[in-house]
């Protein structure tokens, strides 16, 4: 099975603490593992204003996930990131070498 460098962009709530976003990274990271991946970095990134305010959210607080790993790694991410109650977007982006 081939395996694909990836980077999930993250935004989520900007009421969590520190603590509960790196909760957050770690629980996304083991998603990856668990499908096969390897993760080379996860964790919080920056607090910044959105463009656009998005459910009520005009602050976001990112998190940016780099990982290299089989095709159903970010099938099941991109899953799990869509039904998370403290994500406001995702992104997962396939990096061409």
């Amino acid at each position: 099975m081939q395996s694909r460098k990836y980077e999930a962009m993250v935004i989520v709530k900007p009421s969590l603490g520190d603590g509960d976003v790196q909760k957050i990274a770690d629980r996304f990271k083991s998603v990856v593992e668990e499908n096969g991946g390897k993760v080379d970095s996860a964790g919080k990134w920056d607090k910044r204003k959105l463009s656009y305010p998005i459910d009520g959210h005009k602050e976001g607080t990112y998190v940016l996930l780099s990982f290299d790993a089989p095709a159903k790694a970010p099938q099941e991410l991109n899953r799990l990131l869509g039904i998370h109650d403290d994500v406001i977007r995702h992104r997962v982006f396939r990096i061409d070498r």
